[in-house]
């Protein structure tokens, strides 16, 4: 899976890319491959932010021109495979497996000419990796001779230590000491000035390492070009936001959607939706909440609920922007039974799923979806034909539904195009998209992977029912 946010880094900014980040449970062996092809599609990314390297240059930091951004890869390295998906928690794997799973994309990002690489709060084995010499010096810089600096985690100095800062000098002579050039330091910078003085002054922290350190910096910022360029084009403003983009994100949320169920056994499918109809039913908490489609790390770090966070469209709004305009379009968030019987709807749209969340706040044991929305899909699907809309970060609780559903999908965080939703539910465009992980029964279950010998899912990975376009209505 990749994740991206944008943090500030003087003036172009950096972009972080999460380049092998599980859900919580389970290990990356889905969602990542050691297919050489999907290694290289997993990194294309840096090409497009920094501009394509050229082959003269492989392999060192590159950014085209003040018009791109540098990239930083992480967390480095092995954090989508921590005990039971736990954030922050211990990889328990050999030097074969982390090299075997969780290391290729990186062999590709620093061809690619990645400028940075942030390290995971994580552990491997039981050594921090903050703190792994041994990974960070000797193998990213040395053996994979990666040029750009190496960036700790937020805090993630601090974090080497339970509780945290309990001996924050030898934090900070560790870290330094395994590799890491910069630090993230939000908080606390008084003291950290006089810990590395008093470190360098000392020679805890010898000269040579504090030389690297800024050679790696300065070679970054001299392929930015910050001292030319020092601040951002403000000519640049109006490309937030631009329609363009937004057309693009929609394409994403159409293609990414995964069809798991289309019609009750021995029924016609139900998908794609009649835009003609005399009245349907919008149902759901994730119906008109363009924070809930949005997720964590958006605007916030754990985003918000409700429509004021940021500029888009709810599948709400999309729907009623999609059918004809004779059809009447109720939303209810939590219909009751009787409301459902009585009210004469062709058809219902149930959009539930998770609350935003990012890392640690997101760790879950029973992986459900929470109430009301197991009752609004029995109140709304045990008595009209309903597609039901699952918003999350990854597979959710969802069998003990199924039956009573006609047609379900897996949306996954479609952000603020809640239209490429609507695009095909109603045919517009066919489903196409494939289960990038395995759709669990029980939480039981997990760990589960393909090949395990108690692999029993619901939806296998790579699942994924396709439509056709449907004709002009």
């Amino acid at each position: 899976m990749m994740d991206l946010c944008l943090l500030p880094f003087n003036s172009p900014s950096l972009i972080f890319i999460q380049v092998c980040r599980d859900p919580r449970w389970g290990r990356c062996f889905e969602s990542y491959s050691e297919d050489p092809k999907v290694v290289q599609a997993l990194t294309e990314v840096i090409s497009g932010l920094q501009g394509e390297v050229p082959a003269k240059n492989k392999g060192t930091p590159f950014v085209a021109g003040k018009n791109n951004v540098a990239a930083c890869a992480k967390h480095y390295v092995g954090d989508g495979g921590t005990t039971k998906g736990i954030n922050e928690n211990n990889t328990l794997t050999s030097f074969h497996g982390l090299l075997s799973i969780h290391m290729p994309p990186y062999y590709s990002a620093v061809i690619k000419g990645v400028s940075t690489i942030m390290v995971s709060y994580s552990s491997w084995n039981g050594i921090k990796m903050h703190a792994n010499h041994e990974l960070i010096t000797n193998f990213l810089k040395k053996t994979l001779r990666f040029r750009g600096f190496v960036i700790s985690d937020w805090q993630g100095v601090d974090r080497m230590t339970d509780p945290a800062r309990k001996n924050y000098t030898f934090s900070l002579q560790t870290g330094i000491l395994a590799g890491i050039d910069m630090i993230m330091l939000p908080y606390n910078l008084t003291e950290y000035l006089e810990d590395m003085t008093k470190l360098v002054k000392t020679k805890a922290i010898p000269m040579d390492r504090i030389d690297d350190a800024v050679r790696r910096i300065l070679r970054v910022k001299f392929t930015m070009g910050l001292f030319e360029y020092p601040f951002p084009d403000p000519s640049l403003a109006d490309q937030l936001g631009k329609q363009e983009h937004r057309e693009l994100a929609r394409e994403a949320v159409r293609k990414s959607l995964v069809l798991l169920k289309n019609g009750k056994h021995g029924d016609k499918p139900l998908l794609p939706l009649p835009k003609k109809a005399t009245k349907i039913l919008v149902a759901g908490s994730h119906a008109d909440n363009l924070g809930y489609q949005c997720g964590g790390w958006t605007i916030t770090w754990q985003g918000l609920s409700g429509n004021d966070l940021t500029q888009g469209t709810t599948i709400l709004n999309a729907v009623k922007a999609t059918v004809d305009p004779a059809t009447q379009v109720v939303y209810s968030e939590n219909p009751t039974t009787g409301f459902v019987k009585r009210s004469g709807f062709s058809y219902a749209i149930v959009v539930v799923g998770e609350p935003p969340y990012a890392e640690g706040f997101g760790d879950s044991l029973n992986l459900t979806i929470p109430d009301p929305a197991p009752k609004t899909i029995k109140h709304v699907c045990k008595h009209i034909k309903c597609v039901v809309v699952i918003i999350s970060g990854r597979p959710v609780v969802i069998e003990p539904y199924v039956g009573v559903i006609d047609s379900l999908v897996a949306a996954w965080l479609p952000g603020t195009e809640g239209q490429g939703v609507a695009d095909v539910l109603y045919g517009d465009y066919g489903f196409s998209g494939k289960l990038s992980r395995t759709w669990f029964k029980s939480v039981d279950q997990l760990p589960m992977n393909v090949g395990d010998p108690h692999y029993d899912p619901l939806f296998p990975f790579g699942f994924g029912l396709t439509t056709e376009p449907a004709k002009k209505q």
